[in-house]
C-alpha cells in the first residue's frame, strides 16, 4: 500500500496569519499531486494543525506569538481546492502527529498479518517543509523503519525559501528520499 501525505495545507499557512507567497504557488501543485494519488489508488491522509484559544499560552505560542489555526475558524480550515479530498483530517496539536505515525504502523502491521506487502512507500507534500513536514516525514520513517519515505519538494514551502532548502537537504541523510527539488 502507497500513501500520501498532506501536511497542513490550511488557510492560515497559505493566504493567512503564516501565510507565504511559496505556499500560495504550491496549491495547484498539491491539487494536483492529490488528484494524481487517487488516480494510483494511493491511500490520502490529510493533517491539521489545532490549536485552542489558549494557544498564546502555550510553549508555541510564547516562542511563535502568532495565533493561527484556531479550531473551528476560517483559517484553521484546509484551503478550498483541497476540502473535497481532506475527509476527516488529522488534527495534531503540534508540528508532528504521533497519532499519524501509529495510525500507519497499525495499518501496516495489518497488511502484513493478512499476507499483503504491508505499507511500501509513503509520501508528503505541504506546508511547512521546515517545520511539520520534516517532523512528520522522520515520524513516519521511525515508525515505518522499512518503508520508502518520500517528500515531493514541488509540492511543499518553507517558512523561508531557504529554510525550505535546509529542510529538504536535512532529510536525505535520514533515508528520506526528496523528489522534484528544483
Amino acid at each position: 500500500m502507497n500513501v500520501l501525505i498532506v501536511v497542513d495545507m490550511q488557510n492560515d499557512f497559505v493566504s493567512g496569519a503564516l501565510g507565504t507567497p511559496e505556499a500560495r504557488e504550491i496549491v495547484p501543485r498539491v491539487v494536483d499531486r492529490v488528484e494524481e494519488g487517487i488516480r494510483r489508488g494511493e491511500k490520502i491522509l490529510f493533517t491539521r494543525d489545532t490549536h485552542e484559544t489558549d494557544y498564546l499560552n502555550t510553549q508555541e505560542g510564547k516562542k511563535l506569538p502568532v495565533p493561527h489555526c484556531i479550531r473551528g475558524t476560517g483559517g484553521w480550515e484546509i484551503v478550498e481546492p483541497l476540502q473535497k479530498y481532506a475527509e476527516h483530517p488529522i488534527d495534531k496539536p503540534t508540528f508532528g502527529s504521533q497519532y499519524l505515525g501509529a495510525l500507519l504502523k497499525a495499518r501496516d502491521e495489518d497488511l502484513r498479518r493478512q499476507g499483503e506487502p504491508g505499507v511500501e512507500q509513503v509520501t508528503l507534500v505541504g506546508l511547512c517543509t521546515d517545520i511539520c513536514v520534516i517532523s512528520n516525514a522522520l515520524l513516519v520513517k521511525a515508525f515505518l523503519p522499512e518503508a520508502e519515505v518520500v517528500v515531493d519538494a514541488a509540492c511543499c514551502a518553507g517558512v523561508t525559501p531557504e529554510s525550505h532548502r535546509a529542510a529538504l537537504a536535512a532529510m536525505g541523510p535520514c533515508q528520506i528520499t526528496v523528489e522534484n527539488e528544483t
